[in-house]
Protein backbone atom coordinates (compact mmCIF):
# COMPACT_ATOMS: atom_id res chain seq x y z
CA UNK A 1 0.00 0.00 0.00
CA UNK A 2 1.41 3.47 -0.86
CA UNK A 3 2.69 5.45 2.12
CA UNK A 4 0.05 8.17 2.07
CA UNK A 5 -2.72 5.56 1.66
CA UNK A 6 -1.44 3.89 4.84
CA UNK A 7 -1.80 7.21 6.65
CA UNK A 8 -5.27 7.90 5.27
CA UNK A 9 -6.41 4.45 6.37
CA UNK A 10 -4.97 4.94 9.87
CA UNK A 11 -6.66 8.30 10.38
CA UNK A 12 -9.93 6.96 8.97
CA UNK A 13 -9.90 4.15 11.52
CA UNK A 14 -8.95 6.67 14.23
CA UNK A 15 -11.84 8.96 13.28
CA UNK A 16 -14.29 6.05 13.20
CA UNK A 17 -13.28 5.05 16.74
CA UNK A 18 -13.64 8.62 18.00
CA UNK A 19 -17.07 8.89 16.38
CA UNK A 20 -18.09 5.68 18.15
CA UNK A 21 -16.94 7.19 21.44
CA UNK A 22 -18.78 10.44 20.59
CA UNK A 23 -15.65 12.32 21.58
CA UNK A 24 -15.06 15.85 20.35
CA UNK A 25 -12.09 17.85 21.65
CA UNK A 26 -13.06 21.19 23.19
CA UNK A 27 -12.41 24.40 21.31
CA UNK A 28 -9.22 25.76 22.91
CA UNK A 29 -9.02 29.14 24.62
CA UNK A 30 -5.75 29.80 22.80
CA UNK A 31 -3.72 28.27 20.01
CA UNK A 32 -1.23 25.55 20.98
CA UNK A 33 1.32 24.28 18.48
CA UNK A 34 2.29 21.17 20.47
CA UNK A 35 0.26 18.25 21.87
CA UNK A 36 0.69 19.76 25.32
CA UNK A 37 -0.56 23.18 26.43
CA UNK A 38 1.31 26.16 27.79
CA UNK A 39 4.43 25.71 25.66
CA UNK A 40 5.39 28.06 22.85
CA UNK A 41 3.59 31.00 21.24
CA UNK A 42 -0.07 31.35 20.31
CA UNK A 43 -2.03 32.43 17.24
CA UNK A 44 -0.08 35.69 17.00
CA UNK A 45 2.58 34.02 14.86
CA UNK A 46 -0.01 33.77 12.06
CA UNK A 47 -0.02 37.58 11.90
CA UNK A 48 -3.08 39.75 11.45
CA UNK A 49 -5.71 37.23 10.34
CA UNK A 50 -8.94 39.06 11.15
CA UNK A 51 -11.07 39.02 8.01
CA UNK A 52 -8.48 36.98 6.14
CA UNK A 53 -8.66 33.50 4.60
CA UNK A 54 -6.68 30.88 6.55
CA UNK A 55 -6.10 27.24 5.61
CA UNK A 56 -6.03 24.55 8.33
CA UNK A 57 -4.14 21.57 6.84
CA UNK A 58 -5.29 18.27 8.31
CA UNK A 59 -8.00 19.96 10.33
CA UNK A 60 -9.13 16.81 12.17
CA UNK A 61 -12.05 17.47 14.48
CA UNK A 62 -11.99 21.17 13.54
CA UNK A 63 -11.43 22.70 16.99
CA UNK A 64 -8.41 24.81 15.97
CA UNK A 65 -10.24 26.24 12.97
CA UNK A 66 -13.21 27.17 15.16
CA UNK A 67 -10.93 28.90 17.66
CA UNK A 68 -9.35 31.09 14.96
CA UNK A 69 -12.76 32.03 13.55
CA UNK A 70 -14.39 32.81 16.90
CA UNK A 71 -11.47 34.37 18.77
CA UNK A 72 -9.63 36.08 15.91
CA UNK A 73 -12.25 36.73 13.25
CA UNK A 74 -10.53 34.67 10.54
CA UNK A 75 -12.29 32.88 7.69
CA UNK A 76 -10.90 29.38 8.09
CA UNK A 77 -11.08 26.45 5.70
CA UNK A 78 -10.19 23.07 7.14
CA UNK A 79 -9.00 20.49 4.62
CA UNK A 80 -8.96 16.88 5.86
CA UNK A 81 -8.05 13.70 3.97
CA UNK A 82 -9.79 11.26 6.34
CA UNK A 83 -13.57 11.08 5.73
CA UNK A 84 -14.28 10.11 9.33
CA UNK A 85 -12.19 12.98 10.71
CA UNK A 86 -14.05 15.28 8.32
CA UNK A 87 -17.34 13.86 9.63
CA UNK A 88 -16.27 14.63 13.20
CA UNK A 89 -15.72 18.28 12.28
CA UNK A 90 -18.88 18.80 10.28
CA UNK A 91 -21.13 16.97 12.73
CA UNK A 92 -20.07 19.34 15.52
CA UNK A 93 -19.05 22.63 13.91
CA UNK A 94 -20.94 22.81 10.58
CA UNK A 95 -22.93 25.87 11.68
CA UNK A 96 -20.01 27.92 13.05
CA UNK A 97 -19.77 31.24 11.23
CA UNK A 98 -16.49 31.84 9.44
CA UNK A 99 -15.55 28.14 9.18
CA UNK A 100 -15.94 25.65 6.36
CA UNK A 101 -14.64 22.11 6.05
CA UNK A 102 -13.56 20.24 2.94
CA UNK A 103 -12.66 16.57 2.59
CA UNK A 104 -9.88 15.50 0.26
CA UNK A 105 -6.18 15.70 -0.55
CA UNK A 106 -4.57 19.04 0.28
CA UNK A 107 -2.54 19.24 -2.94
CA UNK A 108 -5.57 18.49 -5.11
CA UNK A 109 -7.72 20.92 -3.13
CA UNK A 110 -5.22 23.78 -3.49
CA UNK A 111 -5.02 23.24 -7.25
CA UNK A 112 -8.66 24.27 -7.55
CA UNK A 113 -8.98 27.21 -5.15
CA UNK A 114 -7.74 30.76 -4.72
CA UNK A 115 -4.52 31.21 -2.70
CA UNK A 116 -4.91 31.74 1.05
CA UNK A 117 -3.65 34.60 3.23
CA UNK A 118 -2.10 32.15 5.72
CA UNK A 119 -1.80 28.39 6.19
CA UNK A 120 -0.86 26.16 9.09
CA UNK A 121 -0.59 22.49 10.03
CA UNK A 122 -0.44 21.20 13.59
CA UNK A 123 1.33 17.86 13.50
CA UNK A 124 -0.27 16.86 10.20
CA UNK A 125 1.98 17.82 7.29
CA UNK A 126 4.45 15.08 8.29
CA UNK A 127 1.93 12.54 6.94
CA UNK A 128 2.23 13.92 3.38
CA UNK A 129 5.24 13.64 1.09
CA UNK A 130 6.89 17.09 1.31
CA UNK A 131 7.86 16.95 -2.37
CA UNK A 132 4.12 16.87 -3.10
CA UNK A 133 2.75 19.10 -0.34
CA UNK A 134 5.19 22.01 -0.46
CA UNK A 135 4.85 22.84 -4.18
CA UNK A 136 1.07 22.85 -3.71
CA UNK A 137 1.39 25.16 -0.71
CA UNK A 138 3.69 27.48 -2.64
CA UNK A 139 0.86 27.99 -5.13
CA UNK A 140 -1.79 27.91 -2.39
CA UNK A 141 -0.40 30.73 -0.20
CA UNK A 142 -0.15 34.32 -1.36
CA UNK A 143 3.34 35.81 -1.79
CA UNK A 144 4.52 37.38 1.45
CA UNK A 145 2.08 35.46 3.65
CA UNK A 146 2.90 32.94 6.42
CA UNK A 147 3.06 29.16 6.53
CA UNK A 148 3.31 27.78 10.09
CA UNK A 149 4.19 24.11 10.59
CA UNK A 150 4.24 22.14 13.82
CA UNK A 151 6.09 18.86 13.23
CA UNK A 152 7.40 15.98 15.29
CA UNK A 153 11.14 16.27 15.99
CA UNK A 154 11.83 13.53 18.56
CA UNK A 155 9.33 10.77 19.28
CA UNK A 156 8.27 8.99 22.48
CA UNK A 157 11.26 6.67 22.20
CA UNK A 158 13.74 9.54 21.94
CA UNK A 159 14.42 8.83 18.26
CA UNK A 160 15.51 11.98 16.54
CA UNK A 161 14.77 13.34 13.06
CA UNK A 162 16.05 11.93 9.80
CA UNK A 163 18.60 13.68 7.60
CA UNK A 164 17.10 12.24 4.41
CA UNK A 165 13.67 12.84 2.90
CA UNK A 166 12.16 9.46 3.72
CA UNK A 167 9.24 8.37 5.92
CA UNK A 168 9.58 6.20 9.01
CA UNK A 169 7.03 4.13 10.92
CA UNK A 170 5.23 5.74 13.83
CA UNK A 171 2.17 4.71 15.83
CA UNK A 172 -1.05 6.56 16.63
CA UNK A 173 -1.65 5.63 20.26
CA UNK A 174 -5.21 5.10 21.48
CA UNK A 175 -6.42 4.73 25.04
CA UNK A 176 -8.51 1.57 24.71
CA UNK A 177 -7.62 0.26 21.24
CA UNK A 178 -4.52 -1.13 19.54
CA UNK A 179 -2.10 1.46 18.09
CA UNK A 180 -2.40 2.35 14.41
CA UNK A 181 0.77 2.19 12.25
CA UNK A 182 1.55 5.21 10.08
CA UNK A 183 4.43 6.53 8.01
CA UNK A 184 5.76 10.00 8.87
CA UNK A 185 8.33 12.33 7.39
CA UNK A 186 10.22 13.28 10.60
CA UNK A 187 13.01 15.43 9.23
CA UNK A 188 15.88 17.43 10.71
CA UNK A 189 15.22 21.19 10.93
CA UNK A 190 17.90 22.00 8.36
CA UNK A 191 16.32 19.55 5.94
CA UNK A 192 12.90 21.14 6.38
CA UNK A 193 14.49 24.54 5.79
CA UNK A 194 16.20 23.29 2.63
CA UNK A 195 12.93 21.86 1.31
CA UNK A 196 10.94 24.99 2.10
CA UNK A 197 13.61 27.15 0.46
CA UNK A 198 13.60 24.90 -2.61
CA UNK A 199 9.85 25.32 -2.98
CA UNK A 200 9.64 29.09 -2.63
CA UNK A 201 9.49 29.85 1.09
CA UNK A 202 11.79 31.76 3.43
CA UNK A 203 12.19 30.18 6.85
CA UNK A 204 12.10 32.87 9.53
CA UNK A 205 12.50 30.71 12.65
CA UNK A 206 12.59 27.10 13.80
CA UNK A 207 11.90 26.52 17.49
CA UNK A 208 12.07 23.26 19.40
CA UNK A 209 9.17 22.87 21.85
CA UNK A 210 9.99 20.52 24.73
CA UNK A 211 7.50 18.55 26.79
CA UNK A 212 6.80 20.14 30.21
CA UNK A 213 8.05 16.94 31.84
CA UNK A 214 11.80 17.11 31.24
CA UNK A 215 12.01 13.31 31.46
CA UNK A 216 9.80 12.93 28.40
CA UNK A 217 11.92 12.87 25.22
CA UNK A 218 9.20 14.12 22.84
CA UNK A 219 10.16 17.36 21.07
CA UNK A 220 8.06 19.29 18.57
CA UNK A 221 9.47 21.55 15.82
CA UNK A 222 7.72 24.84 15.17
CA UNK A 223 8.64 26.26 11.77
CA UNK A 224 7.70 29.79 10.78
CA UNK A 225 8.04 30.34 7.04
CA UNK A 226 6.81 32.91 4.56
CA UNK A 227 5.95 32.55 0.90
CA UNK A 228 8.52 34.42 -1.19
CA UNK A 229 7.43 36.83 -3.92
CA UNK A 230 7.36 35.45 -7.43
CA UNK A 231 10.62 36.24 -9.22
CA UNK A 232 11.67 35.91 -12.84
CA UNK A 233 13.77 32.86 -13.63
CA UNK A 234 17.47 33.44 -13.06
CA UNK A 235 19.70 33.74 -16.11
CA UNK A 236 22.77 31.51 -15.87
CA UNK A 237 26.07 32.79 -17.22
CA UNK A 238 27.25 29.30 -18.10
CA UNK A 239 25.90 25.72 -18.06
CA UNK A 240 25.91 23.96 -14.70
CA UNK A 241 26.38 20.27 -14.06
CA UNK A 242 23.59 18.48 -12.23
CA UNK A 243 26.17 16.40 -10.34
CA UNK A 244 27.15 17.55 -6.83
CA UNK A 245 30.69 18.88 -6.33
CA UNK A 246 33.39 16.50 -5.19
CA UNK A 247 33.81 16.70 -1.42
CA UNK A 248 36.98 18.53 -0.40
CA UNK A 249 36.36 19.03 3.30
CA UNK A 250 35.48 16.91 6.32
CA UNK A 251 33.11 18.38 8.93
CA UNK A 252 32.70 16.82 12.35
CA UNK A 253 31.77 17.46 15.97
CA UNK A 254 33.41 16.57 19.25
CA UNK A 255 31.58 16.67 22.60
CA UNK A 256 32.99 17.46 26.02
CA UNK A 257 31.11 15.84 28.90
CA UNK A 258 32.48 16.95 32.26
CA UNK A 259 31.38 15.17 35.44
CA UNK A 260 32.75 14.98 38.97
CA UNK A 261 34.98 12.13 37.78
CA UNK A 262 36.43 14.15 34.89
CA UNK A 263 35.86 14.15 31.13
CA UNK A 264 34.51 11.25 29.09
CA UNK A 265 36.94 9.57 26.69
CA UNK A 266 36.68 6.35 24.69
CA UNK A 267 39.30 4.23 22.97
CA UNK A 268 39.24 3.89 19.18
CA UNK A 269 40.01 0.56 17.58
CA UNK A 270 43.23 2.13 16.31
CA UNK A 271 44.27 2.92 19.87
CA UNK A 272 43.71 6.65 20.26
CA UNK A 273 41.56 8.12 23.05
CA UNK A 274 38.72 10.31 21.82
CA UNK A 275 35.83 12.52 22.83
CA UNK A 276 32.39 11.37 21.67
CA UNK A 277 31.70 12.73 18.21
CA UNK A 278 31.94 12.12 14.50
CA UNK A 279 30.94 13.32 11.07
CA UNK A 280 28.06 15.77 10.58
CA UNK A 281 25.49 14.26 8.24
CA UNK A 282 23.84 16.15 5.36
CA UNK A 283 21.11 18.50 6.55
CA UNK A 284 22.05 18.03 10.20
CA UNK A 285 22.71 20.84 12.67
CA UNK A 286 25.80 20.66 14.86
CA UNK A 287 23.65 20.20 17.97
CA UNK A 288 21.71 17.39 16.31
CA UNK A 289 24.97 15.73 15.29
CA UNK A 290 26.19 15.80 18.90
CA UNK A 291 22.91 14.29 20.15
CA UNK A 292 23.00 11.56 17.50
CA UNK A 293 26.67 10.69 18.02
CA UNK A 294 26.23 10.51 21.79
CA UNK A 295 23.38 8.07 21.37
CA UNK A 296 25.14 5.96 18.75
CA UNK A 297 28.54 5.78 20.46
CA UNK A 298 27.79 5.93 24.18
CA UNK A 299 24.03 5.28 24.61
CA UNK A 300 23.73 8.62 26.42
CA UNK A 301 20.73 10.85 25.75
CA UNK A 302 21.03 14.65 25.58
CA UNK A 303 18.78 17.41 24.29
CA UNK A 304 19.90 20.03 21.75
CA UNK A 305 19.17 22.70 24.36
CA UNK A 306 21.75 21.11 26.69
CA UNK A 307 24.53 21.66 24.15
CA UNK A 308 26.71 24.75 23.87
CA UNK A 309 28.77 25.06 20.72
CA UNK A 310 32.25 26.40 21.44
CA UNK A 311 33.53 27.25 17.96
CA UNK A 312 35.20 25.85 14.87
CA UNK A 313 38.67 24.34 14.50
CA UNK A 314 40.22 24.26 11.04
CA UNK A 315 43.28 22.30 9.97
CA UNK A 316 44.52 20.24 7.01
CA UNK A 317 45.08 16.50 7.09
CA UNK A 318 46.62 14.81 4.05
CA UNK A 319 45.35 17.56 1.74
CA UNK A 320 41.78 17.55 3.12
CA UNK A 321 40.38 20.60 4.92
CA UNK A 322 39.07 19.42 8.29
CA UNK A 323 36.49 21.53 10.16
CA UNK A 324 35.65 20.41 13.68
CA UNK A 325 33.05 22.04 15.92
CA UNK A 326 33.63 21.59 19.64
CA UNK A 327 30.64 21.37 21.95
CA UNK A 328 30.12 21.37 25.71
CA UNK A 329 27.26 19.13 26.89
CA UNK A 330 25.76 20.48 30.11
CA UNK A 331 23.33 17.65 30.89
CA UNK A 332 22.66 14.09 29.78
CA UNK A 333 20.88 10.92 30.84
CA UNK A 334 22.19 7.39 31.19
CA UNK A 335 25.56 5.75 31.73
CA UNK A 336 28.19 5.51 28.98
CA UNK A 337 28.57 2.05 27.52
CA UNK A 338 30.33 0.46 24.56
CA UNK A 339 27.93 0.06 21.64
CA UNK A 340 27.97 -2.74 19.05
CA UNK A 341 29.60 -1.99 15.68
CA UNK A 342 31.02 1.35 16.86
CA UNK A 343 34.70 2.17 16.38
CA UNK A 344 35.05 3.82 19.80
CA UNK A 345 34.23 2.14 23.11
CA UNK A 346 35.59 1.39 26.59
CA UNK A 347 34.22 4.73 27.77
CA UNK A 348 35.72 6.05 31.00
CA UNK A 349 36.02 9.30 32.96
CA UNK A 350 39.47 10.93 33.19
CA UNK A 351 40.49 13.68 35.58
CA UNK A 352 41.64 16.87 33.89
CA UNK A 353 44.89 16.87 35.87
CA UNK A 354 45.61 13.25 34.89
CA UNK A 355 44.79 13.14 31.18
CA UNK A 356 46.34 10.15 29.39
CA UNK A 357 48.69 10.27 26.42
CA UNK A 358 47.51 9.23 22.99
CA UNK A 359 44.62 11.66 22.50
CA UNK A 360 43.16 11.86 19.00
CA UNK A 361 44.32 15.13 17.41
CA UNK A 362 40.78 16.55 16.91
CA UNK A 363 39.86 15.77 20.53
CA UNK A 364 43.06 17.35 21.79
CA UNK A 365 42.41 20.49 19.74
CA UNK A 366 38.86 20.78 21.11
CA UNK A 367 40.05 20.38 24.70
CA UNK A 368 42.71 23.11 24.43
CA UNK A 369 40.29 25.42 22.64
CA UNK A 370 37.96 24.94 25.61
CA UNK A 371 40.69 25.08 28.27
CA UNK A 372 43.91 26.61 26.91
CA UNK A 373 45.63 25.88 30.23
CA UNK A 374 45.45 22.10 29.74
CA UNK A 375 48.95 20.61 29.19
CA UNK A 376 48.14 18.82 25.93
CA UNK A 377 50.51 18.56 22.98
CA UNK A 378 49.02 18.47 19.46
CA UNK A 379 49.39 19.92 16.00
CA UNK A 380 47.97 23.46 15.84
CA UNK A 381 44.57 24.37 14.38
CA UNK A 382 42.86 27.69 13.71
CA UNK A 383 40.09 28.17 16.29
CA UNK A 384 37.20 30.60 15.79
CA UNK A 385 35.03 30.82 18.91
CA UNK A 386 31.35 31.50 18.56
CA UNK A 387 30.07 34.90 19.65
CA UNK A 388 29.03 33.87 23.15
CA UNK A 389 32.61 32.79 23.96
CA UNK A 390 35.04 35.37 22.59
CA UNK A 391 35.15 38.16 20.02
CA UNK A 392 37.99 37.03 17.76
CA UNK A 393 39.75 34.08 16.22
CA UNK A 394 42.75 32.42 17.85
CA UNK A 395 45.15 29.58 17.27
CA UNK A 396 44.70 26.37 19.25
CA UNK A 397 48.32 25.33 19.52
CA UNK A 398 49.75 22.45 21.46
CA UNK A 399 52.80 22.72 23.70
CA UNK A 400 56.04 23.25 21.82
Amino acid sequence: MPVEDINTHAWTVYGRRQLARAYTPPVPDQMSWAPWEGVGPGAEILGAITGRRVLDIGSGAGHHAVHLAQAHGAYVTGIEQSPTQHERATSTHADVQGVQFAQGDVAEYLAGTEPFDAAYAIGTLAFVDPHRALPALRDGVRPGDPLILSLLHTDLHGRGPSTEVAPCEQMILLRDDPPLPTQMWILAPQLWEDLLTEYGFRVEAIDLLHHPDENTPVIQQLIRARRLPDRPARVSSRPRSTRPPVAHAAVGVGAILLSEQGILLGRHRRGTLELPGGTVEAGESFEAAVVRELGEETNLFARPGDIRLLGTLVDHVEGVLRVTVGALVHAWQGQPATQPDENVGDWAWHRLDQLPDGLFVCSAQILTAWRPDLPIDHTPAHFTPFAHDAPSATTAAGLA
